[in-house]
């Protein structure tokens, strides 16, 4: 980027074709004789003043005045920078792997098709802070607070039914949640909990849980995640193998829309796989992150070699005219 400090000092660059028109009429005007003994005398004093060799000093002197206008301008270059800031969000991931999220109301069954949007939520999101908890009969933390998205995704990939006794307990999954947020400096601290029935283990309560968020500053959206009335599930037998069964989707919704209300979060309800990817579509929305833009522009003087220059050639217009292109009276 380049500019003048001072542009308006430019202006005096009009003035250089009326000095040089003052000028001129002025030595017009001007007369007088020397007598020399000879010719050659008279050539030796004058110097060499014949042909366009008279109007150097002149070309000289108008380079000089303009290199020093321009330098008086104080022309400079710039260096544009960008300092971009960021207030990331800490979010964690709550999410219920009891054994009835085997149960195939979204495809292919629950616990796989929330694994599948979480997944892509999480390398959806920038500069935010990502954890993993995962609950059922008890809680545990799978995935710490991190920015290392592909560690989060592949731990995301390896929550399995089994992986921790059976049962749902909402408010040990909520809690533990909590828990990893009481240290956070984030402005924002959010968690998100997705699960398919009701709070039935655990010392702590979804409420209790809820009221703990509530006074860390912790919001918390809430998804129910089953279809209305029935829905298919796997039953494995030791005996028979595996069969399938209806069972009664039985979700607590007053107590994941009180978890919410507390909070200042909101309770979704998703009954299929489509709808279970535009709530957490709407989630990443609702959080977004904020990023501020300062630019600054550094401009460095450049006016010291355009100086120089006019000086060196004013310099060599008074030599030259003082010696080899000197004028006689």
């Amino acid at each position: 980027m380049f500019r003048f400090n001072d542009p308006l000092v430019l202006l005096l660059l009009l003035t250089l074709p009326v000095i040089a028109w003052i000028r001129h009429r002025a030595e017009g005007r001007r007369t007088g004789a020397i007598r020399f003994s000879s010719v050659s005398a008279a050539r030796e004093a004058a110097g060499i003043t014949s042909g366009w060799a008279h109007r150097v000093p002149g070309i000289l002197r108008a380079v000089a005045l303009t290199a020093l206008i321009v330098a008086l301008a104080r022309p400079q270059t710039g260096m544009t920078s960008e300092d971009v800031r960021t207030q990331g969000i800490d979010i964690l991931l709550a999410l219920d792997v009891s054994s009835s999220m085997l149960a195939e109301d979204l495809e292919p069954n629950r616990l796989s098709a929330a694994k599948s949007v979480a997944a892509e939520f999480v390398q959806g999101r920038g500069n935010d802070r990502i954890g993993l908890i995962a609950f059922a009969g008890k809680a545990f933390t799978q995935a710490p607070l991190t920015l290392d998205y592909g560690v989060v995704t592949e731990l995301l990939g390896e929550l399995e039914i089994g992986m921790i006794e059976d049962g749902t307990a909402v408010g040990m999954g909520l809690a533990t949640a909590v828990k990893r947020l009481q240290a956070s400096s984030a402005t924002s601290k959010v968690v998100i909990l997705l699960t398919d029935g009701r709070s039935n283990r655990g010392e702590i309560g979804p409420v209790t849980a809820a009221q703990m968020a509530q006074a860390l500053g912790v919001r918390v959206y809430t998804i129910g995640a089953g279809s209305q009335g029935t829905a298919r599930m796997p039953v494995v037998d030791p005996l028979r193998g595996t069969s399938y069964a209806n069972v009664q989707v039985d979700i607590d919704e007053v107590s994941l829309q009180e978890i919410a209300e507390l909070t200042g979060g909101q309770y979704f309800r998703a009954t299929d796989t489509e709808s279970l990817a535009q709530i957490w579509a709407q989630i990443d929305e609702l959080e977004t992150t904020e990023i501020e833009v300062q630019t600054y522009t550094q401009y460095e003087e450049r006016f010291g070699l355009v100086l120089m220059f006019g000086f060196l050639m004013l310099g060599l217009e008074l030599g030259l005219s003082s010696t080899v292109l000197r004028r006689l009276p």
